[in-house]
């Protein structure tokens, strides 16, 4: 029978499986409704967990078209590394970067019990660790480094397109036109200063016009730059139209200020 795969956010456990102690018609029927759901979503293999039961039980789909069934797998011991963007039924559409063993040795119980022994390199390697994974209740994503779990998680609450985007930087590059902005805002306020030490400060307050222009000019840039890098950073609370438009208005209430006193002193 086609089972339900489990899907994030549904919980399974985080607890161990059981081990399989006898072969009976239940083990049998979940070993059975494994390759069934195999089949049914073309992929290479399940664990008995994600089909939502209790037991240590994995079935590979193999090139030829065969099942291998792994009752109690566990592995023995490992070698080497490898980095890989692997996905999983559980996190659908959402991959990671998770660093594996590049070679294993595993020790597992056949359909009759008996014990079997399998090692394993490359993609099966990586295969058999994400399926045994599942066995303790667990999954790829308690194997990601701090940085990757961050972006992962990331991804879980705002969708795949964040993988694109990442993590909100640290400094926006549209703070480089407010920074400009405040340059051009400390200028007119030391013409202003300037203008009580100066007898023809008249011909003065056209620079300060000429200025205020250029703090329009970079308020309506800095818009529509941080429009578009807010489309590269949309999980990013400090993206938003609201902050985006506040930080114009602050700039631009600076600016005319300045501009409101001058005219009345210069």
């Amino acid at each position: 029978m086609v089972k339900n795969i489990s899907k994030y956010p549904e919980q399974t456990s985080s607890s161990s499986a059981a081990p399989v102690r006898a072969v009976n018609e239940e083990i049998l029927t979940i070993i059975q409704n494994l390759k069934d759901t195999i089949e049914a979503n073309s992929i290479e293999a399940l664990s008995a967990y994600q089909i939502g039961s209790p037991y240590s039980i994995i079935v590979i789909k193999q090139k030829d078209g065969s099942f291998l069934e792994l009752l109690n797998p566990l592995v023995v011991s490992r070698s080497g590394e490898q980095i890989n963007e692997e996905k999983t039924a559980y996190f659908q559409d959402l991959s990671a970067r998770v660093k594996r063993a590049n070679s294993i040795s595993v020790m597992y119980e056949d359909i009759e019990l008996n014990d079997q022994h399998i090692k394993a390199d490359g993609e099966l390697a990586v295969l058999l660790q994400r399926k045994i994974d599942y066995t303790y209740g667990s999954s790829f994503i308690h194997k990601l480094d701090k940085e990757e779990r961050k972006l992962f998680e990331s991804k879980l609450e705002f969708g795949a397109g964040a993988a694109l985007v990442g993590a909100c930087p640290v400094v926006y590059k549209r703070e480089y036109i407010a920074k400009a902005t405040d340059y051009v805002i400390i200028s007119m306020a030391v013409l202003l200063g300037a203008s009580f030490f100066i007898s023809q400060s008249e011909s003065m307050f056209i620079y300060q016009v000429y200025l205020i222009l250029v703090t329009v000019l970079l308020g309506i840039s800095y818009f529509f730059y941080a429009q578009y890098e807010s489309k590269q950073y949309s999980s990013c609370t400090n993206c938003q139209i609201g902050d985006i438009l506040g930080t114009i208005g602050i700039l631009w209430t600076r600016s005319f200020a300045i501009l409101f006193i001058s005219y009345f002193i210069m």
